[in-house]
């Protein structure tokens, strides 16, 4: 039997990864990853004033209400105060709300939404977020190491817990289309592209019965499409041309199932992690795939790494964006940019391990 048909896709692949090579530009970050994770710090507090920004309707809502206020009864402080979120305002004057009380920590018990609207409120104060992850990601708990199904070990470590500043983000997203404007605070890891496109079409009842697994289905769905032409800036530097699927912004690189989707994306280095994704065939999804895997360090033309404090993405159509899983609307260009060291958050005394 002739060897043909063998030598053919061998030559195909070939032929995809040289000119994957050539059509990838080079982008220049100037900056390298400074040293991170400090030793944590005690509050150093007797008494502590405790304020809750709560989802109600998350699941086990009610048992993290009972054991936060059995927690400060137990301690002999003042009654926790409770702010609830509502569907028309979900968590921005609750946390404002916080913050006049004059508290000195502020746990969030809700998903990445609640977590990132309270912290876009808190970012800059000296007031710390401590975490109660209900939800379905509850990206930022994983990557400070939090285990998201202790309710109970979330509470102790929310409220009597060590505490670190890490940095937050925002991503400004405007549209010239409908001439719109936004900004957005993010934790972990906003993008544009084919990763929004997931985000805004997965299915909500395949989310509540099987969790972040969702993602997965829409992800498989999305797969097939062409890339698009967009001009990428770091630090304000000149702009150069890519095609591309999808470009992320890592704060940190923890997402659901243990995938260390971004290990070089620390969480208080002062800088962002930007990954461009320009696979054009399943060939190069495969090997993104593996790469992520394995975690191997070979690079992939169709998945370049680099790190600036600042990110500006033009395209000539709009094109989808999300920030920590929650959608934010469609783009002809994007402004990112860090705020090193900007929230304080309690966490686990390094002596028990992150």
């Amino acid at each position: 039997m002739s060897d043909w048909p063998l030598y053919l896709v061998i030559a195909g692949v070939v032929a995809f990864a040289v000119s994957s090579w050539w059509g990838v530009r080079k982008l220049r970050a100037r900056h390298t990853r400074s040293a991170v994770w400090e030793e944590t710090h005690s509050p150093g507090l007797g008494q502590q004033k405790v304020a809750v920004v709560m989802n109600p309707i998350k699941s086990r809502s009610d048992e993290a209400r009972a054991v936060i206020e059995g927690e400060c009864a137990a301690a002999g402080w003042v009654p926790p105060r409770f702010f609830d979120t509502t569907a028309a305002d979900p968590g921005f004057s609750q946390a404002l709300a916080a913050v006049e009380y004059g508290a000195d920590v502020v746990l969030v018990g809700g998903g990445d939404g609640t977590v990132r609207v309270v912290a876009d409120i808190l970012a800059g104060t000296d007031v710390a977020m401590g975490l109660i992850p209900l939800g379905t990601g509850n990206l930022l708990a994983r990557n400070i190491h939090l285990d998201v199904g202790d309710l109970p070990g979330n509470v102790q470590t929310a409220l009597f817990g060590h505490q670190r500043f890490i940095d937050t983000a925002r991503m400004k997203v405007e549209n010239s289309r409908t001439n719109a404007a936004e900004e957005h605070t993010f934790l972990v890891i906003a993008g544009i592209g084919m990763d929004a496109e997931v985000v805004g079409d997965t299915n909500d009842g395949l989310k509540k019965a099987v969790g972040w697994l969702a993602y997965t289905e829409a992800g498989v769905r999305h797969l097939p499409g062409r890339r698009k032409k967009v001009s990428i800036s770091l630090d304000d530097q000149p702009e150069q041309s890519r095609k591309i699927r999808s470009v992320l912004f890592a704060n940190c690189g923890l997402i659901p199932g243990g995938i260390d989707f971004i290990p070089q994306a620390m969480i208080d280095d002062g800088m962002l992690d930007v990954v461009v994704m320009s696979p054009r065939s399943a060939i190069g999804w495969l090997a993104m795939y593996w790469k992520i895997v394995l975690k191997h360090k070979r690079n992939l033309p169709v998945m370049t790494y680099y790190r600036s404090g600042k990110i500006t993405i033009r395209c000539a159509e709009p094109m989808p964006t999300q920030v920590d899983g929650d959608p934010t609307g469609s783009a002809t260009k994007v402004t990112v940019q860090v705020a090193p060291g900007s929230l304080l958050v309690r966490v686990k005394d390094d002596a028990e391990g992150d």
